[in-house]
Order: structure tokens, then sequence, then C-alpha cells
């Protein structure tokens, strides 16, 4: 039987998640009672049962303290339960936004304090162990859901070799300022500018037209070989360093024509090796 404890920070998509592996065929039970967790494990183990693939969501709405929640896992371990754990996450600004388009309010905030930034917080401390041990950590703060299906997809149906780096590649323009969340920042300003093309001024670089032009210049397959060289140099080193999200932005003037070009260019490239870590792709200002 595959075991997989799903937890995270609340509004890191743990639900989302949970949802999605009920639809790849994993029992799933959100919520569960710790006192019942273990009794429930030993349910689930007795022989000729119908069900291989299990999931149980488990929060700080389950337990505030969590404490119990780790006692509970290092005792299932210890009487030899093989489980997985998976660790939703998202950054903090995202959680925020998230909450306050849902209007709800944070598990650990309270009428006396209802700030959502002390909630987070205080979840971050008492998950910091949890997140530190978990088997897969998913940070969805720029993923689609399509994306984050993919993703579990590949750890949960497909059985690929992965580790917990995500890699966004975003598109954007320098005249729209520099990307804050931006690990890496290149410019392709030196290229030539479609925009003063009259037939592509209106395009953008997910239009074939624009993607010709931009790609027709040597220096931008140079570019584009340079950068992919530099990255799967890199990326192995920030795995090793246990880093969850690596944000590549890829600017020119405007965040249309050429930035988009390469970055979709990058995103094939990165996306066609049989590689360890999840990639997106998102066009800030096109």
């Amino acid at each position: 039987m595959r075991f997989v404890m799903v937890t995270g920070m609340s509004g890191g998509g743990k639900s989302t998640a949970m949802r999605l592996l009920e639809d790849m065929g994993y029992y799933c039970v959100d919520n569960l009672p710790i006192q019942l967790i273990d009794k429930f494990v030993e349910l689930l183990s007795t022989p000729n049962t119908e069900i291989t693939k299990v999931a149980i969501g488990v929060d700080v709405r389950t337990d505030q303290s969590f404490a119990r929640v780790e006692k509970t896992l290092s005792c299932l371990r210890q009487n030899g339960m093989v489980f997985e754990v998976l660790f939703m996450d998202a950054s903090d600004a995202v959680l925020v936004k998230r909450y306050k388009e849902s209007r709800r309010m944070h598990p650990l905030c309270s009428a006396e304090n209802p700030r959502i930034e002390d909630g987070i917080e205080k979840e971050r401390k008492i998950l910091q162990q949890v997140k530190k041990d978990a088997d897969y950590v998913i940070d969805t703060s720029k993923l689609l859901t399509r994306e984050l299906k993919e993703e579990l997809d590949r750890i949960f149906v497909k059985n690929e070799e992965y580790s917990s780096l995500m890699i966004n590649i975003l598109s954007f323009g320098f005249k729209h300022g520099i990307p804050a969340d931006a690990d890496l920042v290149f410019d392709v300003r030196f290229l030539p500018n479609p925009f003063y093309i009259d037939e592509l001024k209106y395009l953008t670089g997910n239009d074939r037209g624009v993607q010709d032009y931009v790609m027709s210049f040597p220096e931008a397959g140079i570019f584009l070989d340079k950068l992919t060289d530099l990255l799967r140099f890199l990326i192995p080193n920030y795995i090793k360093e246990g880093k969850y999200q690596l944000v590549v932005a890829i600017g020119c003037t405007g965040g249309k024509h050429r930035s988009v070009t390469l970055a979709n260019e990058l995103y094939r490239k990165l996306r066609n090796r049989e590689a360890k870590y999840g990639v997106s792709l998102s066009h800030r200002d096109i």
C-alpha cells in the first residue's frame, strides 16, 4: 500500500492536492482526528484490502500545536509503517492574498488578533520541522492547478525521481519594473525589437510570426544555448542546497515580444529533459 501524508501551510494548496490525488485513484481522508490516524492505518493494513493508495490530510486545524501529529508519525515509523510526506507551501504574500480573496480567517488567528500575517508567521514556526523532514515540498505560489496536477502525477503516479525544486520561468518588461521575487534576471534587449515591425507590433511572443523573427537572429539561439547550459549547471547545486523555488526572469522592454519568445523556448528546453525538478511558465506583462 502506498501511504501519503499531505500537510503544509494553510492556503498552500493542500485541499487542491487532496482532490487531485483522489482523481488519481487515491483513497483520501482529510482532517482525520489524530487519535484515529493509527487506527485508520491499522485498518487499511489488513490483508486482502482493496485499497492500495491512501492519502491523509493533516494540518494545524487537526492539532494547532502539531506536536501530537509529529508524535503519531514518529510512532508509525517506529512500528515499520512506510509513508511519504507531501508538504504544500506558498510565499507569505501569496498566502495573505488567498486569504483576503476567500475572506476566511486563518486557523491560528482569533478575534483578539485577526492579523493574517501573524497567523502565517506562527504556523511557519510550528511546521518548520515537518517541512524540513518532508519527502516532497511543492511551492504553489506560481503554479496553475494544471501544473500542480502534472507535478503530483510525476511523483505519485509515474513514480519519477523527483526533487522539491520548482523552476518558474517568467517573462517581463523592464519598463514595468524587475519582478521582486526574481532569483536570476536576464536581459534580452540586445535582440532586434519586433515592436518596430508593423505586422508584428500588436502580436506577442506566443505568436509564430514573432517567434520566427526573434529566433531568426543567430544571437538568440546562442543566448538560449548558453543560458540553458548555465541553468543545467546551477540547478543541481540549488537542489543540493535545498532550494524549493527558483524564479528565472527574462526581460525585454515591454515584456511582450522578445522576452516571451525566449521564455517559451527555455521552458521547452528544460521540459524536454527527463528532469527531477518541476518547471512552470508565466508571462507577467503580456
